[in-house]
C-alpha cells in the first residue's frame, strides 16, 4: 500500500484523491499562474472528514430551513449564503481554511436546495433529478477538459480553473443529494442502509487504484461525488422521526451538532496549517528573492 509520509501528524492518508504525481503537477502546472499561492488545500484525512460532516450538515440545514420555515425561505438564505461565500473564496489570495470551508458548507446547503426544490417545487422525481446532475456534472467535466486538459485539483492555478472547480464542486453537491434520497425513499433502502451502502461504495475508488491502476483523477472525483450522499444519509438518519426509521434528533439539532465539529476542525486547520500546500509557498520563494535583490 503506497504510503507518502510527511513531515506533520495526520498530514498524508491513502486514498486517491490524495494522490499528486510528479506527472499530474507538471501538467497541471503547464499554463502561467495567476495565484501564486494554492486556493484549495492538500488532501489529507482532514479534507475528508471535513467534507462529509459539510455534506450532513448542509443537508440538515437546508432541510430545517424548508420544513420549519418555507421552502422560499430557505431557498433566499441558501441562495445569499451560497453567492457570500463563493465571492469571498474568489476574492482570497491563497487557500484559507476558514474561507474555503465556508464556501464548501454553503455550497452544500445550495445543492441540497437545488436537488429537492426539483422534487418538491416542480415535481420531477429522483431517478430524474439524478439523470440530469450527472449530466450535468459531465458537461462540466468535459468543458473542463476540452480547456484546460486536465481535471487534477493539483492544478487550481488560473481564475478560470477555479470557476471550473466550484462549478464541479456545485454539480457534485446536486448530485449527490439526488442520488441519496433516490435510494433512501425512491428505492426504499431507508436512511440508514443508504448510509451503509455509500459507505462501502466510496471505498472502491480507492481499492481500484491501489489494485488496479485505476486513474488518480478519475478516483478522486468518484469518491467526492459519493462523499455527497453518504453524509447526507446519515444526517437524515439521525434527524428523521422515529416512524421514518431516525433517530429522531431534530434536524436542527444535527445541523448544530456539526457545525460544532467542523468549526473544531477548520479551527485546528487554521492553527496547525497541515493542510497549506508547501510547496506552493516554496514556488513562491524565488520571485520574493529576486524582488528583494532588484530592490
Amino acid at each position: 500500500m503506497p504510503r507518502q509520509r510527511l513531515a506533520r501528524p495526520f498530514s498524508w492518508v491513502w486514498h486517491p484523491v490524495a494522490v499528486a504525481t510528479r506527472e499530474i503537477r507538471q501538467r497541471g502546472l503547464s499554463v502561467p499562474a495567476q495565484y501564486r499561492f494554492s486556493k484549495v488545500p492538500r488532501i489529507t484525512i482532514f479534507f475528508w472528514i471535513i467534507k462529509i460532516l459539510t455534506t450532513a450538515m448542509g443537508e440538515a440545514f437546508a432541510d430545517f430551513m424548508a420544513l420549519n420555515y418555507s421552502p422560499v425561505l430557505a431557498g433566499v438564505v441558501g441562495t445569499g449564503l451560497f453567492v457570500v461565500a463563493l465571492v469571498l473564496q474568489f476574492r482570497a489570495k491563497r487557500y484559507n481554511a476558514w474561507t474555503y470551508w465556508f464556501a464548501v458548507s454553503m455550497v452544500a446547503v445550495f445543492g441540497t436546495l437545488a436537488a429537492d426544490g426539483m422534487h418538491i417545487k416542480l415535481g420531477i422525481s429522483y431517478a430524474v433529478s439524478s439523470a440530469f446532475f450527472a449530466v450535468c456534472l459531465v458537461v462540466v467535466f468535459a468543458a473542463w477538459y476540452l480547456t484546460e486538459r486536465t481535471l487534477s485539483i493539483h492544478s487550481i492555478c488560473t481564475r478560470r480553473r477555479e470557476l471550473f472547480y466550484w462549478a464541479t464542486v456545485v454539480a457534485t453537491f446536486a448530485l449527490g443529494t439526488a442520488v441519496g434520497d433516490l435510494t433512501a425513499t425512491t428505492l426504499g433502502l431507508g436512511y440508514l442502509a443508504s448510509g451503509i451502502v455509500f459507505s462501502v461504495a466510496i471505498l472502491i475508488p480507492g481499492l481500484a487504484y491501489w489494485k488496479f491502476r485505476l486513474n488518480a483523477v478519475v478516483a478522486f472525483w468518484t469518491a467526492y461525488v459519493l462523499t455527497r450522499p453518504l453524509g447526507a444519509s446519515y444526517a437524515d438518519w439521525m434527524g428523521v422521526a422515529h416512524r421514518y426509521g431516525g433517530l429522531a434528533l431534530g434536524r436542527g439539532h444535527v445541523a448544530l451538532y456539526l457545525t460544532i465539529v467542523i468549526v473544531a476542525l477548520v479551527g485546528y486547520l487554521a492553527v496547525t496549517r497541515i493542510d497549506v500546500d508547501s510547496t506552493e509557498f516554496a514556488a513562491a520563494e524565488p520571485a520574493r528573492a529576486q524582488a528583494r535583490h532588484r530592490r
